[in-house]
């Protein structure tokens, strides 16, 4: 009998490794089986939050990722398995639209705002009317500032034109460093190695960003306005649908609204 409790040991310890392993199976699969949401990078501190609250409401959940709205409507062309996308600006989903790439024009759920912020420290005065950063660029003493990259970056097309409406734009041209997304542009204006940069005000209240820095409103009629268009794409299974829906509902307006956003009236 001596002989067999070796081999009933190791036939337990067999089964508790294949239930460990068929648990994790289990546990990724529950993960990676969320529907994949592409989402402007100005909302990676708002969406979590509305996610958050979704999941606490439904049970279900989406996995998020963040980046330009430019690159994300390029691999919505190339096939790239989103089921929602929520752009920056709407002008990518309306051409993904017209160019059958998406359910229908999709919904307005947020209007953006740009901020001039630097740093704690930063020789770089913030204020609206963008004076410091003239004063600064006359004295030299803005040599490096951040916006996001305007070939492809809604914020970066808008700090473009707040710069280009007070005139400053070829002085600065040659100081700026472009960030691939609004979000990496606001990690390099409060890297210190900037004096400062044009973010989105959604990023800019965030509190592991507010702490770091000052920032002052850029006027709205310095630039065309951030409308900022959500769409199901043709593969959007039913969590995806809830979802879209969880975003036009009072609990995720109030979240959006919290982070700077304004909000559309929903008849759009």
């Amino acid at each position: 009998m001596s002989s067999h409790v070796p081999f009933c040991r190791l036939l337990f310890a067999l089964l508790l490794i294949t239930l460990d392993a068929g648990l994790a199976v289990h546990a990724r699969a529950t993960t990676t089986d969320a529907p994949l949401v592409a989402a402007a990078s100005d909302l990676q501190f708002a969406l979590p939050r509305i996610v958050a609250a979704f999941t606490a409401e439904t049970g279900l959940s989406v996995r998020v990722s963040y980046g330009s709205s430019g690159n994300f409507a390029r691999q919505i062309r190339q096939g790239a398995p989103f089921e929602m996308y929520l752009s920056a600006d709407e002008r990518y989903v309306l051409d993904l639209a017209r160019d059958g790439f998406t359910r229908d024009r999709g919904a307005l759920y947020a209007l953006g705002r740009i901020v001039i912020m630097a740093p704690f420290g930063s020789p770089l005065e913030v204020d609206e009317q963008l004076d410091g950063l003239a004063a600064g660029l006359a004295a030299d003493s803005i040599t490096h500032f951040a916006i996001a990259n305007p070939e492809h970056a809604p914020y970066g097309q808008r700090a473009r034109e707040a710069l280009q409406h007070r005139r400053l734009w070829s002085a600065i041209h040659s100081r700026l460093v472009l960030g691939e997304n609004v979000s990496q542009a606001a990690q390099f204006a409060l890297s210190g190695n900037t004096q400062g940069g044009i973010i989105a005000y959604s990023l800019a209240l965030a509190p592991s960003l507010a702490q770091r820095g000052k920032h002052a409103l850029i006027p709205q009629d310095w630039h065309q306005p951030l409308r900022q268009r959500m769409v199901l794409l043709p593969n959007a299974g039913p969590v995806t649908e809830r979802f879209y829906e969880f975003l036009r509902q009072p609990a995720a307006r109030a979240l959006f609204h919290q982070y700077g956003f304004d909000l559309p009236d929903g008849t759009e």
